[in-house]
């Protein structure tokens, strides 16, 4: 498994023939300079944890351009099938979506979930979820974007039915978990084997680097990559 960070909450999951976009929010994204068409290369899929904007991001102009299917919760393919999305595959907690190469199943996250609408009204895109795909072609790889969310106690849950081996976990504080109670739930509620930690950096009310958080999750393997890097898995 292939896994590219782009900044905030934005990754590049590669497994057999599958190139999963998770929350591509590439464009308007300080921290990424790249291009969303080198970004999005070859994608087959993009998947979303929940409906703002800093996670919907170019979802639709990558759809568009790829053909990728989107997975997302009901009202948030709706959303976008309204914008142009033509290729889409609702969801949602607790239901699995089978596909060629890899397995996706949407999970709790203690977080919101809206577009602000011309005239400044939010409108509602559902509930917010983290997301696990489990590979097909790389064995016991199984991999939960924690999405933006709080710890909880059902992450044990999370846990026990899914097994995940690695954990992308959102650590800036102010909207999710601060580096303490992210290391906490990475502790308490997993035996990861890899940790990437996400949502910081990106904006000032939120943690400008990981450090805090690898200080927190000291003997844990956490990996801080580089954007636009790929890592393996």
């Amino acid at each position: 498994m292939k896994v590219t960070w782009f900044g905030h909450s934005a990754f590049r999951v590669e497994t057999g023939n599958a190139v999963i976009m998770i929350d591509p929010f590439l464009s308007g994204n300080p921290t990424w300079d790249g291009s969303v068409e080198d970004a999005s290369n070859g994608a087959t899929h993009v998947v979303l944890t929940h409906g703002h904007s800093d996670h919907i991001g170019d979802t639709v102009d990558i759809c568009k351009a790829t053909g990728a299917v989107l997975i997302a919760n009901f009202e948030i393919c709706m959303y976008l099938a309204a914008k142009g999305v033509e290729n889409f595959s609702p969801g949602n907690h607790g239901g699995t979506q089978s596909f060629d190469d890899f397995d996706v199943s949407f999970v709790q996250a203690w977080h919101s979930s809206s577009e602000i609408e011309d005239g400044g009204r939010p409108l509602y895109l559902g509930n917010p979820a983290g997301v696990v795909v489990a590979s097909k072609v790389e064995q016991g790889k199984v991999l939960y974007h924690m999405g933006d969310t709080d710890i909880f106690s059902d992450m044990g849950l999370i846990n026990e039915i899914y097994g995940p081996t690695v954990g992308i976990v959102p650590i800036g504080d102010r909207f999710t978990m601060g580096a303490k109670l992210a290391a906490m739930a990475c502790r308490k509620f997993f035996g990861f084997d890899t940790i990437i930690p996400c949502h910081y950096g990106t904006f000032p009310i939120i943690d400008q680097t990981a450090d805090k958080f690898v200080a927190e999750a000291a003997g844990l393997n956490v990996v801080v990559p580089d954007r636009g890097i790929a890592v393996d898995l």
